[in-house]
């Protein structure tokens, strides 16, 4: 069976590349006669595998000197509670812009260790839209503000990066990180999930500034310690060596494609595309979310009927146009177009759009 386009949040679709090198070298890595998931974390193999994949991704986001980089186990979930643990640094309050879904599951979570201010809130648009900065209420004694720059489950999108002042910005960039270049030093703390734009689930990345580390709450459990990770290099407890292979894969596939600054043309090439096939079908197709606010990743839509929205999901399987379902608390329909999705299959899905709104519409 050919391979499908797959359109998935999370877990998403990886690099064909990679996954022929990673086939390729799946049971004997470089004459070891051994596969990466056999090796000892400790020995010198793996020591170099995860030295390259950290200077390759220090390379791509020019992470500057002062800031570690940290592979962790688990995903973004866990980090809504390593955040607080780790950089309330004596405070009792942090701030959070609450846009979504993910926003308010950190905040949620990030009560049970200190009091949340919501700065600011999509709510009153029902999360289809950003609040303007001018209209937070942001605490300037806060330990940080923590915002999420994409919202994959209803594809809102900051088009800016938030003005906090002295005050450590966090961001969750789950299924943001590695679409475009950003400016590192602008944040006092990234995290993301890797099963989005990276590589396969299980792997948390964190990049924090140096001068952030050293107080964490005196409760924080050994793993999620960022100051013990990063004397460690990221190797307090056995980390999830094999995913953090494939995560190097994808780094060194993303400079052979140019960096950053080439996937960044190609993202919004792909989101214009998607975009216009939806504005331009007579209302057949709907965007849900503010203009102003639309994610390159996450790119929700509706039809008229939930009726056509299921036929439609049945014909696009039947095409190569696989998990195109939105997510079960929004519903609608949702294309996510992460790096590794190739432009011809958002040139596939445009096709298949067009064609069923002639047919039903």
């Amino acid at each position: 069976m050919s391979r499908v386009f797959n359109f998935s949040a999370g877990p998403a679709m990886m690099p064909e590349e990679v996954l022929k090198q990673a086939s390729e070298e799946m049971l004997d890595w470089r004459g070891t006669g051994m596969s990466v998931m056999e090796m000892s974390h400790r020995g010198k193999e793996f020591a170099a595998i995860a030295a390259e994949a950290e200077q390759d991704l220090r390379d791509l986001l020019n992470v500057p000197a002062n800031y570690k980089v940290l592979f962790l186990q688990g995903g973004a979930t866990g980090q809504f509670a390593a955040v607080p643990m780790n950089l309330l640094r004596g405070k009792q309050r942090a701030d959070y812009i609450n846009t979504g879904a993910w926003s308010a599951k950190a905040i949620s979570e990030a009560r049970k260790y200190c009091e949340v201010n919501v700065a600011a809130s999509g709510e009153a648009s029902n999360f289809l839209s950003i609040p303007p900065q001018s209209e937070w209420k942001l605490d300037p004694d806060a330990a940080y503000v923590h915002y999420t720059p994409n919202e994959t489950i209803s594809g809102v999108e900051f088009g800016w990066v938030p003005d906090v002042g002295d005050v450590p910005l966090v961001a969750d960039m789950s299924s943001t990180i590695l679409s475009r270049p950003i400016d590192v030093t602008r944040f006092g703390l990234i995290y993301a999930g890797a099963q989005k734009n990276i590589g396969p689930a299980g792997l948390a990345i964190v990049i924090v500034r140096e001068d952030l580390l050293g107080q964490p709450q005196p409760s924080t459990p050994t793993f999620l310690n960022y100051t013990l990770q990063a004397e460690a290099d990221s190797m307090v407890n056995t980390p999830p060596t094999y995913t953090w292979y494939l995560a190097g894969l994808v780094f060194k596939w993303l400079k052979r494609k140019g960096g950053l600054e080439a996937m960044a043309e190609i993202n919004k090439r792909k989101a214009d595309k998607l975009y216009a096939a939806i504005d331009n079908s007579g209302g057949f197709y709907r965007s849900p979310v503010d203009p102003d606010c639309r994610s390159w990743m996450n790119v929700p839509f509706l039809l008229p009927s939930k009726e056509l929205e299921q036929k439609f999901l049945e014909e696009a399987k039947q095409a190569g146009l696989v998990t195109l379902s939105g997510h079960r608390s929004v519903g609608g329909l949702r294309a996510s177009i992460y790096n590794a999705m190739p432009e011809e299959g958002v040139d596939r899905l445009v096709e298949f759009m067009q064609d069923f709104a002639r047919r039903y519409g």
